[in-house]
């Protein structure tokens, strides 16, 4: 039973990718219904900046823990996942960017860039998203081919670095009550810790 979990049919992989792919969307929907409710609360635009950006990094957290489950587990169909909720991730971070520039901001562009260079945790979200842009760009696998397998993956490193980068901007948003931003960091921590165990002892294997 538990050799067969290993390997899954294309049929149970497309239909894990649609339930993955409607869960991924409810955190927007609820935040629609909310909002038609008129029910986000006496700060709405904080409510959806806050949602979007937790959700943000939460994608991004389990995008990075695909590996590492990948390997410890040794269910290798696991990595099937890992493109579009790496592309959740790229979507919640536009979507919460979107609600800074147009509802908070209403496109004042002079406070925009004076917000980007004198706050230390935006100038970190913004340069985190601007990082993930082309990874969502050269996501695909016309692209992989393209860039060549060696380059794509050099490139697509820099999502320890992202991730990285929402966890600081969490913490500093957040300042006081820093149990969530703590709880992402562990996750990361760990992520890497279990990715540097196998690198490793890949490369103690290829030396014997």
């Amino acid at each position: 039973m538990l050799d067969r979990f290993k390997r899954l049919s294309e049929r149970t992989i497309t239909r894990l990718k649609a339930l993955i792919f409607l869960l991924a969307l409810w955190p927007l929907a609820k935040l629609m219904i909310l909002g038609f409710q008129d029910d986000l609360g006496a700060n709405p635009i904080e409510k959806i900046l806050r949602n979007t950006g937790f959700w943000t990094l939460t994608f991004l957290t389990i995008t990075m823990a695909i590996t590492p489950l990948r390997q410890l587990t040794q269910r290798v169909w696991l990595g099937r996942f890992r493109r579009m909720l790496g592309l959740f991730a790229f979507f919640y971070g536009v979507l919460h960017f979107s609600t800074y520039l147009v509802l908070d901001q209403f496109f004042d562009w002079a406070n925009i860039l004076k917000d980007i260079s004198k706050r230390p945790y935006i100038t970190v979200g913004f340069s985190a998203l601007v990082l993930m842009t082309p990874l969502a760009v050269t996501s695909t696998d016309a692209m992989l081919k393209r860039l060549g397998g060696k380059r794509w993956r050099r490139l697509h490193r820099l999502v320890y670095l992202i991730t990285a980068a929402g966890v600081i901007h969490f913490w500093w948003l957040v300042k006081k009550d820093i149990s969530e931003p703590l709880i992402f960091a562990a996750l990361l921590a760990l992520s890497l810790t279990v990715r540097a165990y196998y690198a490793r002892q890949n490369r103690v294997n290829s030396a014997a």
